[in-house]
This record gives C-alpha cells, sequence and structure tokens, in this order.
C-alpha cells in the first residue's frame, strides 16, 4: 500500500539560520523511515535512511539522514549521475498533474533534476533553477571515491514549492510522491524507498507506486 505523508507547517522557516532550521525539524517536522527493501533478494544492503520533512509557505524542508558502510561522491556537476554515489532522492508530483519532479542529491550536494512528464518525456532543469534549491550537505562539496568503514552523513535540502509547479495558499495542499536510497555504483549497491515499489528490477519513475504527502 502507498503511503501517507502529513507535512506540518512552519510558518518561520524561511527566516531562520541554519543551526535553528535543524531544531526546528527536530522539534516541528516528522521524521519517517526510507526503509522499503523492495529488492531484497537482488540487493539485501539496508543502510539506516530517515529523512525529517516540514514546510514554509515557499519551500518544502527534508533533511535526510544516513548510516552506511560505503561511502562515494564521485559526481560533483550539476544532473550528472549521482545516483551512482552515495544517494538520496525526492520525488514529487502535484496531485492533479501526470507530471512529476525528480530531485537526486548525492552526498556532497551535486543535484541531478529532472521533469518527467506523463507523455514520457522528459527535460533536466537549468542551472538557474537548481541554484534555487538550498542544500547543506555534511560531508562537504568536494568529490571523492569510494571508501570503506562506518560513515553517518546528513543533507538538508529546501526545494521551492514553484519548482514542482506547487502552490501554498494556507490550507491543506495535496501532493504525491516517494523518498529514495540508492547507491548503484558501490561495493554494496542498494535500492531503498519510503513508499513500496512492485517491479521485478530497480525502477523508480513508477509513479503509481507514489504517497500521499499533505502540506498541512
Amino acid at each position: 500500500m502507498p503511503q501517507t505523508l502529513n507535512v506540518p507547517f512552519i510558518a518561520d522557516l524561511d527566516f531562520l539560520n541554519t543551526d535553528a532550521i535543524f531544531n526546528r525539524l527536530e522539534s516541528s517536522g516528522v521524521r519517517h523511515s526510507i526503509g522499503e527493501l523492495n529488492w531484497k533478494e537482488q540487493y539485501p544492503y539496508h543502510p539506516l535512511t530517515t529523512f525529517t520533512i516540514a514546510h514554509s509557505a515557499k519551500y518544502i524542508y527534508v533533511n535526510f539522514f544516513v548510516r552506511c558502510n560505503y561511502l562515494r561522491a564521485v559526481n560533483y556537476e550539476n544532473n550528472s549521475p549521482v545516483y551512482e554515489d552515495s544517494c538520496v532522492m525526492f520525488y514529487v508530483q502535484p496531485f492533479d498533474s501526470q507530471d512529476y519532479s525528480r530531485f537526486e542529491f548525492n552526498c556532497i550536494g551535486t543535484v541531478k533534476a529532472v521533469r518527467q512528464f506523463g507523455s514520457g518525456d522528459s527535460e533536466i532543469f537549468t542551472d538557474e533553477e537548481i541554484a534555487s534549491i538550498s542544500l547543506l550537505p555534511s560531508c562537504g562539496r568536494r568529490p571523492f571515491r569510494e571508501i570503506e568503514g562506518l560513515f553517518t552523513w546528513d543533507i538538508l535540502v529546501a526545494v521551492p514549492l514553484k519548482l514542482i509547479g506547487a502552490e501554498y495558499n494556507g490550507g491543506p495542499l495535496k501532493l504525491k510522491g516517494n523518498f529514495f536510497k540508492c547507491a548503484s555504483g558501490t561495493s554494496q549497491p542498494h535500492f531503498l524507498s519510503w513508499s513500496p515499489v512492485r517491479s521485478k528490477e530497480p525502477d523508480f519513475l513508477r509513479p503509481e507506486s507514489f504517497g500521499d504527502i499533505i502540506l498541512e
């Protein structure tokens, strides 16, 4: 069954410094697990992954947290294949639209952002549009090859609602979407989701798997 996520409204998030945003998300946001191991026979590795989420009038704020054994951040240019690296993703769709947006972030904050159309076509977001996404990765910004150990990392992102074609007017705003964790190019490739994905092979491009996301 697809999930339902109620996202609390925090009016002053846009006016806080970074430390205060972390504190407000911790105290007033909601935390969920990205824990669906959809292809556990082929890809059994299950790094602990959570996200804490809230929204303002103009942005959706998501803080992803990961604990893992391998860390990789080779890609450093916009719209490069960040899914090969230690990566988290947020796919979101206006409720009355067939189109949706894909936001993918590796652990050093490299962004791949794509508009996926109901027709099956797609287009990448421009550098200017990507620059409107605020983000803070705990691993810094310098790329590195895979390292092995015990790591924890997080990345805070603020995605403008206008970037996904949505507008918040003070009442519940219903969206659809999913959250993912993957790292296809590491020594322990994995493909986790928040809302279950039903396919024989890893495939996140399945809007039928999206859960309801309600901005309160």
